[in-house]
């Protein structure tokens, strides 16, 4: 599903939000929407703080409106690894294996909902090596 909800500025609908949870809930293949949803707002948040303000904001939109809670900017870019153990504390029981089945999991089901180009927009903004987390490809240019 092509959705251009990162460009728009308010908060997911509630049956969008449902339907991104139930994304993560199939991607993760967790065993329920409430296990799902757990996550989501976790993954997102902490990405969040990772981001340049605009697209920092148009990802914060996407949350439902009890989840978008201060985040604080991050103080320097982690690589993709270290964001997963960064996100590892702030999931239950989360070892970095489960964090990391998490984090992709939230996240290809985030690039599968918003579409390509702005899925690119957002990995611009990242260090090499998101990409995977995002269920993509991360080829380097051969010189």
């Amino acid at each position: 599903m092509t959705v251009t909800t990162m460009q728009r500025r308010s908060p997911l609908t509630t049956s969008e939000w449902t339907d991104l949870v139930e994304a993560v809930r199939v991607e993760g293949r967790y065993g329920s929407a409430a296990e799902a949803e757990s996550v989501t707002p976790t993954v997102l948040l902490a990405l969040s703080a990772h981001l340049p303000a605009a697209e920092r904001a148009e990802l914060v939109a996407l949350l439902p409106t009890a989840a978008t809670l201060s985040t604080p900017l991050a103080p320097r870019p982690l690589t993709a690894r270290e964001f997963v153990e960064s996100v590892a504390p702030h999931i239950e029981n989360a070892t970095p294996t489960t964090a990391r089945w998490h984090v992709t999991s939230v996240l290809t089901a985030l690039a599968q909902h918003s579409g390509a180009s702005q899925t690119a927009r957002l990995l611009a903004q990242l260090p090499p090596g998101y990409a995977l987390l995002f269920g993509l490809a991360d080829l380097a240019a051969v010189a």
